[in-house]
């Protein structure tokens, strides 16, 4: 039986007063009713458009049948055949851009709520089944190092786990997880979860070693010397960027990497933690994308009175989730659009005590098919802030690149790979930011994905 309504089934979340205040998980997630009647929607399309647009290709239309049949541990095993970490990704991927993107059901109403249900399936195993006992792979005696605990190097080591091959990671922060422990706060995405799929690596014979910096400690070629047959570079894409302009240097300004870093990983929000951060009052967020998301409305829980979300362009060319805006709103934030800085503004003990803005108008679409931001003249500014966070995107670092001996880098920056993910070294694979600047966490997922399938073949050679 087909369910013919038009709207998803609402997601239970904390009321707007209240989780702005507290980092507790703001989606509450489906109850086993919810997700059936959820799944009841599908219209098991014969051709599978979903599936098409899922990075990871997860068998959606199957997954989604067994949660309608009230089979959730089945749907769950459907979804792990092809995505290692489908608790993370049924909290941040953006599905609306991508799986739900291509639902025949979204044409007159709203899409299935794809995310929502991998979601329900994952937490309802980990409730269930959980404290199962993973049996360790089966070695094939085949040694492989990935670089980065991120999204894309828990995936490739998952996948080679698998077949068979003893993977060791090494990881530069004291904690495994990438920008799933550092960017993405605690409530979207609650780092046991996290800290949950690494254990689950670690029982399947995974290694990981914290604290590597490889480039400083350890070199790619001396990897290779040291017994290991292949390599895959998933280091992500942390550097911040600034504007360039006058103030960035005053006490208060700080990049929402930092800024996330001080919360998410360093726990600054907890009491018990010494972390030192800034403690704004009113705050400016440069940035119109998911982070900067995440970094206002982690200033308003941290006690601010008065957030700012800075953005260049207007509402409809905002690129953050439209689910991240919504709750943004709800919690609070105040959305200045179509305003850009130019400058800090500070006083004579070089603190933040404002920020300079112009007014923007949009004119003629440029190169990324967005309308182009153009300065009003003379429709200068100061928003009075005490604290700025730039969050304006994030740029590779080149320590790899510098340290591996003939490592081509392609037209971006990045890490040169082919279709397989292997670069112009023999058995160096790459993927995920370090290869194409900043990405999805499911995009970065399928690029290891891709890179543990080409290191499979390389070494089955």
């Amino acid at each position: 039986m087909i369910n013919l309504v038009n709207e998803k089934n609402p997601m239970p979340e904390q009321k707007p007063d209240v989780r702005n205040k507290n980092f507790l998980e703001v989606a509450e997630g489906y109850t086993e009713d919810m997700a059936v009647r959820e799944a009841l929607r599908c219209l098991q399309c014969r051709k599978h458009p979903c599936t098409s647009g899922c990075p990871v290709s997860v068998r959606i239309p199957e997954f989604v049948s067994k949660i309608a049949e009230g089979e959730f541990e089945e749907a769950y095993q459907i979804i792990k055949t092809t995505n290692s970490l489908p608790a993370v990704c049924g909290r941040v991927c953006p599905q609306e851009n991508q799986c739900e993107g291509k639902c025949v059901r979204g044409v007159k109403g709203e899409p299935v709520g794809i995310g929502r249900l991998e979601r329900f399936a994952a937490d309802w195993h980990a409730a269930n089944f959980g404290d199962e006992e993973i049996e360790p792979a089966q070695s094939n005696g085949h040694k492989v190092a990935v670089i980065g605990a991120g999204p894309a190097g828990l995936s490739c080591a998952g996948d080679l786990v698998n077949k068979g091959y003893e993977v060791t990671v090494f990881e530069s922060l004291h904690k495994t997880g990438g920008v799933l422990v550092y960017g993405i706060p605690e409530f979207r995405l609650p780092k046991a979860i996290v800290a949950a799929e690494v254990k689950a690596l670690e029982a399947k014979g995974v290694k990981f070693v914290t604290d590597a910096v490889v480039g400083r400690s350890v070199t790619v070629d001396e990897l290779m010397e040291d017994g290991f047959e292949s390599v895959f570079i998933g280091t992500g894409a942390g550097l911040p960027s600034f504007m360039k302009i006058p103030g960035e240097n005053l006490l208060g300004v700080c990049s929402a990497n930092e800024y996330l870093s001080r919360i998410n990983l360093m726990k600054a929000y907890l009491p018990e933690y010494d972390t030192p951060i800034m403690h704004g009052n009113k705050i400016a967020v440069v940035g119109g994308g998911n982070v900067a998301m995440d970094a206002a409305r982690c200033a308003k829980r941290m006690g601010a009175e008065d957030v700012y979300i800075i953005y260049r362009r207007s509402a409809e060319e905002i690129p953050a989730r439209a689910e991240e805006i919504h709750h943004a709103v709800e919690e609070g934030i105040d959305f200045r659009y179509l305003t850009n800085p130019v400058q800090v503004v500070g006083d004579e003990n070089g603190y933040v005590t404002g920020i300079e803005c112009v007014k923007m108008e949009l004119g003629e679409p440029d190169a990324s098919g967005r309308r182009r931001p153009i300065e009003i003249k003379d429709s200068n500014f100061i928003l009075e802030v005490d604290t700025v966070i730039m969050s304006i995107g994030t740029k590779l670092n080149k320590l790899i690149l510098e340290t591996t001996e003939n490592l081509e880098a392609n037209d971006r920056g990045g890490i040169g790979v082919d279709g397989k993910a292997a670069t112009n070294r023999p058995g160096i694979f790459a993927g995920g930011d370090a290869v194409t600047g900043a990405a999805t966490v499911i995009k970065a997922m399928g690029a290891g994905k891709v890179a543990a399938a080409g290191i499979d073949e390389f070494l089955s050679k």
